[in-house]
């Protein structure tokens, strides 16, 4: 029986590993061996910062509500609880947008929360 070997799906497989490690520097994208512990490293971290960028854009719209709330002598804790009081859904997404690209629209809501 003759010998197999592995060589054309082994070399299929490194030269798609290094195919995706483009850009990067050095040995990182030519080289096997590293480029396989740089593309590992690479995944884990666009694993963590998906989830990140969740929190991290959930803080910009709280910190841009807090500055346009400051604007009327209110503060954040405040405005949020007065909205629950009157009922009125708006998630912190659009009203970050609305603070920041319509301040007259965010100021009227803001006169429906104090009355």
């Amino acid at each position: 029986m003759p010998r197999s070997n592995s060589s054309v799906p082994r070399h299929r497989k490194h030269r798609k590993l290094v195919k995706q490690a483009k850009g990067y520097f050095g040995t990182r994208k030519s080289n096997y061996r590293t480029v396989k512990d740089a593309l590992a490293k690479a995944w884990s971290y666009a694993y963590r910062d998906r989830r990140q960028k969740k929190r991290n854009f959930r803080r910009l719209w709280i910190t841009r509500i807090n500055a346009a709330v400051r604007l009327h002598n209110l503060n954040y804790s405040s405005f949020i609880s007065k909205m629950n009081e009157k009922n009125i859904q708006l998630d912190r997404k659009s009203l970050a947008h609305i603070a920041l690209h319509d301040p007259e629209g965010f100021g009227a809501i803001i006169k429906t929360i104090s009355k």
